[in-house]
């Protein structure tokens, strides 16, 4: 007992210090679950990359019939975010210099950029269609927006090149706001970039409510104002309140039966006390090794095992049955080695059907295995070492509602070879053939999600006026130095300009667009000189037009051949590193990666985004686009976290069709052939679930697969405690069953009840959990062995 209580000490000082020192937080990466050579560092920043740059923003849009009325509003919202530094990152103000700034060496180099349309046009167009376009900017007040002077730019060439990128999207400049137009209606774009994760709750506590005043404020000002809104923090905020509230309602539920059930049974809150201390100490103690083993503990771990440990509650319901059924001379320690080979036979085979987790090859499943494991193992230890010291003969006695629930098993019909058992044996075929020819998969990971309405529409209406890029289906770029990538980006936007002329996407996002890679800007400034700058090209021809001489012809080829005369040398070229300081550069510096380093060293990458991607059937043709072009990779991650979820389904599945052999095979060293009666009936459960979801048509995934591990855990429990006490009529044989109907009751309460939760990987877990050992619970005693049994 002492020994245990300086290991259990060790354990809350090593929790204290992780919890509150070191203030860890559980691990959420879900490529830390895949195997280490199925891992792709360089795909893993990519992702990180993206969904950083998205996750901690806020955008919404502030929309009014007119511009004045959308930047009142737009003042009134943002002054009450702006009294709140702490929370969001100061926006600087559009200047007129940030402005200018906008262009920066891209101007600089505006001989090198051109447009595939322009480049066409070079190639193609006689030196009098240059000429007319020349004259048309310089004369016709229709001609469009110019940049700069128009000696800079005669041809026009620099001017479409920026409207060009300005397609990217429909966002402008207007008075200092972010301002774009839709639907008849004038907004302004407010980016809200958050200072702490997203997925902090006590972020989503403080942010949440106070975008609430923000609205309020702005309705003040406009009433007629309409707002978008949309961010990861909106959606992970409506996830944990509705999380939240289902589990306080659920959890103050199922607490309240329990302890009531507790009351009925022993007269006393005591036995609760004991129950939870073992199911804690099991918790904290797998929590702190695992973190030693592993050095960080994944949140699906936490999950999975919390839910697991749920079978460690049947070592101290048992103990607490049996000693209020034994004879009160019975010292506690006594019984305790009557019962010890019961509970050690429970525990070894809970580690056997959790060791299959172990050998397979995913390290999430390892994981998982170890932190059960561990947890059974400590909460085992907690029963065995202290309960015969704290639950005397005389702490606990036994109540008329425990008399009668225990003596109820004599009213349970045993199966026999008879035609009731036949006719039983036969419906159930039928309704478990029906049900599984019916029964499919789905691991997709968005239909373990269920955000409000309003936000998916907010979220649709968002994208649809913004045409913003998706950061889970992309394409990675790679190469040996930026310039190859730039290249592979280059030959990949080849094949994408048909896909928006077949309205597949409605554009892209990459950063060759604005750094062409240094062979297309040479390639470039050649057919710009060739074109329109050569001896008797089109500027001789605009001259003559224009009536200006020889001398005015090599002023204009100097100012426009001028810095991109020194492309190709390390004093003035466009490159993405130059870009990047730029503020143009802002909306694009989530796509380049630049060097990082990957599984065979040190390599460049870069990200292409696509737009408009709305219908998810276009899928494979953006998969096929990137076939057979080097270094270019189709990155889908919503399909590739669903391909996790379906191995590990599938993994899940053979470990636990391993995990009834192993079981049976160790029941066979105790009970011999009668051990069926005790793998039996949590099979039929396990099969009757599975076949019920096919016939209510709730298609198959991981979190149905977690419950069938806890029903194997706690079905065997259920079946070890009733062939370990046979007798019905003994006192102790009630109250066998009355653990069992203890057990069973508990975990419908604790986890059956998520059933009724909106959430739908809580539900799937639940409704398993809930039809899954409540037919555990029904059949198990009539697999019963009797002196007169012949099944």
């Amino acid at each position: 007992m002492w020994i245990w209580l300086l290991v259990v000490g060790l354990i809350l000082s090593h929790n204290a210090y992780l919890w509150l020192v070191q203030k860890v937080v559980p691990d959420t990466d879900i490529l830390a679950l895949l195997p280490v050579e199925q891992r792709d560092p360089v795909l893993q920043q990519a992702f990180t990359h993206m969904v950083d740059s998205a996750q901690q923003r806020v955008i919404v849009l502030v929309g009014a019939d007119d511009w004045a009325q959308a930047r009142a509003a737009a003042d009134a919202y943002s002054a009450v975010l702006i009294k709140h530094p702490a929370l969001f990152e100061a926006t600087a103000p559009m200047s007129e210099q940030a402005q200018t700034d906008w262009l920066g060496p891209s101007q600089q180099n505006r001989l090198s950029l051109l447009t595939a349309e322009q480049q066409k046009l070079l190639q193609e167009k006689p030196p009098a269609f240059w000429v007319e376009s020349a004259l048309r900017q310089l004369y016709s007040p229709f001609s469009g927006p110019k940049l700069g002077a128009w000696q800079d730019d005669p041809f026009g060439l620099f001017t479409g090149w920026v409207q060009a990128r300005a397609q990217e999207t429909p966002v402008r400049p207007r008075d200092g706001y972010l301002f774009v137009e839709a639907n008849g209606r004038q907004y302004v774009m407010l980016l809200l970039t958050l200072r702490q994760p997203a997925f902090s709750m006590a972020n989503q506590q403080a942010v949440l409510p106070l975008l609430n005043v923000a609205a309020k404020a702005a309705k003040l000002t406009v009433p007629k104002v309409e707002l978008i809104s949309a961010g990861v923090i909106l959606h992970a905020g409506a996830a944990s309140a509705q999380a939240s509230a289902e589990m306080s309602t659920i959890g103050v539920g199922s607490l309240l039966g329990i302890v009531l059930l507790m009351w009925l049974t022993f007269g006393a809150f005591r036995p609760v006390g004991l129950i939870v201390l073992s199911i804690a100490i099991g918790c904290l103690g797998a929590f702190s090794i695992c973190w030693l083993i592993f050095g960080r503990v994944h949140l699906l771990t936490l999950v999975f095992g919390a839910s697991l440990i749920g079978v460690a509650q049947d070592y101290g319901i048992y103990f607490l049955c049996s000693r209020a059924g034994s004879d009160k001379s019975l010292p506690s320690h006594q019984l305790l080695r009557r019962l010890l080979p019961g509970l050690l036979l429970t525990l070894t085979a809970a580690v056997i059907g959790y060791i299959g987790l172990a050998l397979t090859p995913f390290p999430g499943l390892r994981q998982m295995a170890v932190f059960s494991v561990l947890g059974l193992v400590f909460a085992w230890l907690t029963v065995i070492c202290w309960f015969p010291t704290l639950v005397q003969p005389s702490t606990l006695k036994g109540t008329r509602f425990a008399d009668w629930c225990g003596a109820s098993r004599h009213h349970w019909p045993l199966f026999q070879r008879n035609f009731g058992t036949l006719l039983v044996a036969i419906l159930f075929g039928v309704f478990v053939v029906t049900g599984l020819t019916r029964l499919r998969v789905n691991d997709d990971i968005r239909s373990l999600q269920s955000p409000p309405k309003v936000l998916l529409d907010d979220q649709i209406k968002l994208s649809k006026i913004l045409d913003a890029p998706t950061p889970v289906q992309f394409y990675l770029v790679r190469g040996d130095s930026a310039e190859q990538v730039l290249q592979r980006e280059e030959a990949l936007r080849l094949r994408l300009d048909p896909l928006i002329a077949q309205h597949v996407i409605s554009g892209y996002q990459a950063m060759s667009s604005w750094t062409p890679s240094m062979q297309a800007q040479i390639a470039n400034r050649v057919l710009v000189e060739r074109a329109l700058l050569g001896k008797d090209g089109p500027l001789k021809a605009l001259a003559a037009q224009l009536g200006e001489d020889q001398s005015w012809i090599k002023q204009m080829r100097e100012r426009a051949l001028g810095a991109a005369t020194q492309v190709g040398t390390n004093t003035s070229t466009l490159t993405p590193d130059a870009f990047l300081k730029t503020p143009a550069s802002e909306p694009s510096r989530h796509l380049w990666l630049g060097r990082v380093e990957g599984v065979h060293g040190v390599t460049f990458a870069s990200i292409v985004a696509l737009r408009g991607l709305n219908n998810y059937a276009n899928l494979p043709l953006l998969q096929k686009t990137a076939s057979h072009l080097d270094g270019v990779q189709w990155v889908d991650k919503v399909s590739e976290i669903s391909t996790v979820l379906g191995d590990y389904r599938q993994y899940m599945g053979s470990v636990l069709l391993g995990a009834y052999v192993a079981i049976f095979l160790l029941l066979f060293g105790r009970y011999r052939f009668a051990g069926w009666r005790v793998v039996l009936p949590p099979a039929i459960a396990s099969i009757g679930v599975l076949a019920l979801l096919g016939i209510i048509g709730q298609p198959l995934q991981m979190f149905h697969m977690l419950a069938l591990m806890l029903i194997l855990g706690l079905g065997v429990d259920y079946g070890i405690f009733l062939q370990e006490k046979t007798d019905h009529q003994d006192p102790a044989g009630r109250f066998a069953w009355l653990a069992v109907c203890l057990s069973a009751v508990s975990a419908l309460l604790s986890f059956g009840l998520l059933a009724l939760s909106s959430t739908p990987p809580l539900h799937a877990f639940g409704f398993t959990m809930l039809v899954g050992i409540a037919i555990v619970w029904l059949i198990a005693p009539c697999f019963s062995q009797s002196k007169n049994s012949r099944l």
